[in-house]
């Protein structure tokens, strides 16, 4: 029997939304895939988020090394998702790296229900989506949160 995975972007959320649809789809573990786990929007720079997360009985773990170098957000902040994917591609999952990284999100994602954090509220436009991708090999489905 396989693993869910979950994703989750924070455009248009709130943290108290954040929270609330992490709770009601089950998730016990946010992994923040951000590059920088800095964020202007109120409740989601990494030590404040963690620490609401706590309040709520939800684990945090920054996972750096599977954020999109400043390329690839580049790209994506021009709409081309294809470009973003490629550079991700190259310059993190397809290094030691970046292996390494997703075999340690791997086994955090079936120790406990698990949900992919970054900014971007629409999963096919992010590199949530590649890493989803990159695990089905590996028995996990995905569901994409909106709050």
């Amino acid at each position: 029997m396989g693993n869910t995975l979950f994703t989750i972007g924070y455009e248009g959320l709130d943290q108290e939304r954040l929270v609330a649809a992490l709770q009601a789809a089950g998730v016990l573990v946010l992994a923040d895939v951000r590059a920088v786990a800095n964020s202007r929007k109120r409740g989601f720079s990494k030590g404040v988020l963690a620490a609401g997360l706590a309040e709520a009985g939800l684990g945090y773990t920054h996972l750096r090394t599977l954020g999109t170098p400043k390329a690839g957000r580049e790209a994506a902040r021009a709409d081309d998702a294809a470009l973003m994917r490629r550079i991700y591609c190259e310059e993190v999952l397809d290094t030691a790296d970046g292996d390494l990284a997703l075999d340690a999100l791997a086994v955090t994602a079936a120790q406990a229900p698990t949900c992919l954090l970054c900014f971007e509220r629409d999963p096919a436009r992010c590199h949530r989506r590649v890493l989803a991708e990159r695990l089905a090999p590996r028995g996990f489905t995905t569901i994409d949160l909106f709050g």
